[in-house]
């Protein structure tokens, strides 16, 4: 049987998408703003950018997560940050969650990816543990996009300005 560290981190990945009722800057802005991410995470709390930081590249955030009845703080680092387009960060230099935003009818398709970078310990033992993880994060991010999805229907506001096509 092989050991966690002996697999191979392309093996565990996803994407998820949805189309949200904004523009791709609006999506980008909400989501970048990841201090509002428990709006629609059922997994992350009490995320704050460290001081004088702020959604851009190289910017650190801390963060609260739970799975299973347990919680952990993570850190995290921008990594992309493109108003509209791109907004990705790494997690204790492990997984990369990354969101993307294209521009369609007169709102957003937005698409959430998590790809493991690097094999740990801490994602479990086994494959089967290293799998099960993943498809938990697949669900977590389905959760996460049809409820960002709904609160933009539900606060119209969050819609700066509608897009001239």
């Amino acid at each position: 049987m092989s050991t966690v560290t002996e697999l191979d981190p392309s093996d565990f990945t996803f994407t998820r998408r949805t189309w949200i009722d904004a523009d791709p800057v609006d999506v980008y802005r909400l989501v970048s703003d990841v201090t509002a991410i428990s709006r629609w995470s059922p997994n992350a709390s009490d995320v704050v950018f460290d001081e004088g930081s702020g959604p851009e590249a190289g910017a650190w955030f801390s963060g609260r997560n739970r799975r299973d009845g347990k919680e952990w703080t993570t850190r995290s680092q921008v990594v992309e940050a493109e108003p509209g387009a791109v907004f990705a960060f790494v997690v204790d230099g492990i997984v990369e969650w990354s969101w993307t935003f294209q521009a369609h009818d007169r709102g957003t398709v937005a698409e959430q990816s998590w790809r493991l970078l690097r094999m740990d310990p801490v994602l479990g033992g086994t494959r089967a543990d290293v799998e099960a993880l993943r498809d938990y994060m697949a669900a977590s991010a389905e959760t996460t996009l049809t409820a960002l999805a709904d609160w933009v229907t539900r606060n119209p506001s969050a819609r700066r300005a509608p897009r001239q096509d």
